[in-house]
């Protein structure tokens, strides 16, 4: 892991020179309030740690330097704002937008605005409602262009999607979800929900099952503390006892299988892709329909996905 620096408790940011007396006193009750650690002798500093293996950022706090930096409102309504919109809520009005982050419309119209002047919030012009922009879009792209496993995957997921028509995904864990990173779109694929950057809950897809199978104990528990069993059709996995089992399947025969769980008439198999140090980083996984793909030919497509998962693995130094 790699320290990226020391976030200090910026001091005297944004204060009027007339009015140093009354901020100051403002600041120490806010840092008395908002501090973690206030009551501590000696405060502490955040380090934003970056870990290579699964490209993700965590805060570590460290004493001895500066307090932690508190959270600035304006910057965090914003991120609220951008974090509203969905696939079920892809425009939004300003009164909408009132009602769910619970402020007033002048005071959200300088957030919105500001949104839009950078190309992160547009404006309908035929109905007025907000939607996220296309700069979201092009900053995406950078994320995902810079995940090195994704490039390296492409060449297994066109190959494997060649060869079986179906659509195929590259998938990593983000938090409580799995995320798509890569898709490749089959011949005869009629599966038209997915794509990259969709959010995938871990319970109901074979995706989920695969990146969560073989974390330790502990974290595995972290993970699943206060877990929210949403159902998706009537075959979807409902309790932590139902998925504990699902996953002890998919250490036992090294892939999973969501049949029709998240999705009614669709079953996806995913298998893990594992790294130099044997950790499992990314699942591959691919999708049919069950109108379409009898058990005979999704295991022949199982197969085939289970040596592009272990060509992988061996590409990124797996010693397998």
């Amino acid at each position: 892991a790699y320290v990226l620096g020391v976030l200090p408790l910026p001091q005297g940011e944004g204060e009027h020179p007339t009015r140093r007396p009354v901020q100051a006193q403002r600041r120490r009750a806010n840092q008395a309030t908002m501090r973690p650690d206030a009551l501590s002798p000696t405060p502490r500093s955040t380090q934003l740690i970056f870990h290579p293996e699964k490209g993700t950022f965590s805060p570590s706090f460290q004493r001895g330097h500066a307090s932690i930096m508190p959270i600035i409102q304006s910057v965090e309504r914003a991120l609220q704002i951008l974090d509203l919109f969905n696939e079920q809520a892809t425009e939004l009005k300003i009164t909408d937008i009132s009602k769910l982050m619970g402020l007033s419309k002048s005071t959200l119209h300088s957030l919105l605005k500001t949104l839009q002047l950078h190309g992160y919030i547009d404006q309908n012009p035929e109905n007025g409602k907000y939607r996220l922009g296309m700069k979201l879009v092009e900053r995406g792209h950078f994320v995902v262009g810079s995940i090195d496993i994704r490039q390296k995957a492409k060449g297994w997921l066109t190959e494997l999607s060649r060869r079986t028509g179906q659509t195929t995904h590259l998938g990593i864990l983000d938090g409580r979800e799995g995320v798509y990173i890569e898709k490749i779109e089959g011949k005869l694929a009629a599966i038209a929900y997915s794509r990259i950057g969709r959010r995938l809950p871990v319970h109901a897809t074979a995706i989920g099952k695969v990146l969560i199978a073989w974390l330790g104990e502990a974290e595995l528990n972290t993970l699943l503390e206060g877990y929210q069993y949403t159902t998706f059709t009537p075959a979807t996995l409902s309790s932590r006892e139902a998925l504990m089992s699902a996953l002890a399947q998919t250490r036992e025969q090294g892939y999973a299988l969501d049949s029709e769980e998240n999705e009614q008439g669709v079953r996806c198999v995913a298998v893990p892709v594992w790294n130099h140090e044997s950790r499992v980083i990314a699942a591959l996984s691919l999708s049919t329909l069950t109108s379409r793909v009898d058990d005979a030919e999704l295991a022949n497509f199982r197969e085939e996905l289970r040596q592009a998962g272990l060509q992988l693995s061996r590409a990124l130094g797996y010693p397998a």
